[in-house]
């Protein structure tokens, strides 16, 4: 299984990959939005944990790009975002994301959105 961890704070998408790594998951990061967009070009991964707040474009732009993408449009998204307002998560929800997670991302965290997606027994 490869993740795709799209978040333009490097310690967060690092400290993910190495997260990942305990469910034995391959995570790439990209470091902000456009780097994300351009990973979605290279490979089609199984996951992808999305920051919405990054300078440029923004998760939903990017969220809604992989929502028009016939080959990416099923893939699961979850955002992972300091942004706690109610508002912001019914819009990713509207827009297509899969779960809302604020950040600081837990290993419980991790893992309980992984197994809620069948993506780890």
């Amino acid at each position: 299984m490869k993740a795709l961890i799209v978040d333009d704070n490097r310690q967060i998408a690092d400290s993910m990959v190495q997260m990942l790594a305990f469910f034995e998951m391959e995570g790439v990061a990209a470091y902000g939005a456009r780097a994300g967009l351009n990973a979605l070009k290279e490979f089609t991964p199984n996951i992808v944990f999305l920051d919405l707040n990054m300078p440029g474009l923004t998760g939903f732009e990017v969220l809604g790009f992989m929502r028009r993408e016939p080959h990416l449009a099923e893939i699961p998204v979850i955002v992972v975002t300091s942004d706690d307002q109610p508002e912001s998560a019914d819009r990713a929800m509207q827009n297509g994301a899969t779960a809302y997670v604020i950040k600081p991302i837990t290993l419980d965290v991790l893992e309980a959105a992984l197994k809620s997606l069948e993506m780890i027994p």
